[in-house]
């Protein structure tokens, strides 16, 4: 391991608003802040938004920047990653934003139901060839069902045709509200939606600003989850 990560992962240890529950802890339901972060984490009643995989919580700084009402927290098993985010966070004095270092398999493990207003899928992988991996697959729709409260939104932004073609097959497999996309997030999208929502989208990841140096284009979905208490996804 470099010196760099041990420096990060020791740092990280340090930070009040990164926490990294065992793998042990998830699994045997013995993560305390389940049902709890509002009241425990960021100790104020307001929505909580995540980002699954947030890698270095550019998404994440960058809505806790333009959305200070809500609560923001960055997901990710990288601990090397994330520590570039709960640095921005300390160093533009950004409040009521965290990092849970976990995978996202464990989102049922960390999470009440309904205890999530939004969720962010920031350039996830396409798991190409393997689809039940997907992050928008009818096992991680299922698992967002559960954590978002009634009529929750997911947002994905991705480089990926397959993933983007992928998700709205789903919306419509499942019969879900799709609330917005666009194959063009800046050549069509950003042209014809509300000046909070090109701010939203013109947050660009250290991955994004070079894949649209090289002329990728930047895919956008936005849809709603069914109730809680409604039939099962898978």
């Amino acid at each position: 391991m470099g010196k760099n990560k041990q420096f990060r992962f020791a740092e990280n240890a340090t930070f009040a608003h990164v926490l990294q529950p065992s793998f042990e802890e998830l699994v045997q339901g013995r993560f305390a802040m389940k049902g709890r972060w509002n009241a425990d984490f960021f100790r104020r009643e307001a929505p909580i938004v995540l980002e699954l995989g947030c890698g270095k919580g550019e998404y994440t700084v960058g809505l806790a920047a333009l959305h200070p009402e809500r609560n923001h927290l960055g997901v990710d098993i990288k601990g090397a990653r994330i520590w570039r985010g709960a640095r921005n966070v300390l160093e533009r004095g950004i409040a009521h934003t965290g990092f849970l270092r976990a995978h996202v398999d464990h989102l049922l493990h960390a999470f009440a139901p309904g205890e999530v207003d939004a969720i962010w899928l920031t350039f996830s992988d396409p798991q190409v060839g393997k689809p039940r991996k997907r992050l928008t697959s009818p096992l991680f729709l299922e698992r967002y069902r559960q954590v978002l409260r009634p009529g929750g939104v997911v947002h994905l932004k991705t480089d990926s045709p397959l993933l983007y073609e992928y998700t709205l097959e789903q919306v419509a497999a499942h019969q879900l509200p799709l609330l917005q996309h666009s194959a063009d997030v800046y050549g069509d999208l950003v042209h014809r939606v509300p000046p909070i929502e090109q701010a939203e989208l013109g947050i660009r990841t250290f991955y994004e600003s070079m894949w649209l140096a090289e002329g990728r284009m930047i895919h956008y979905v936005r849809f709603a989850i069914h109730r809680p208490d409604g039939p099962e996804l898978l």
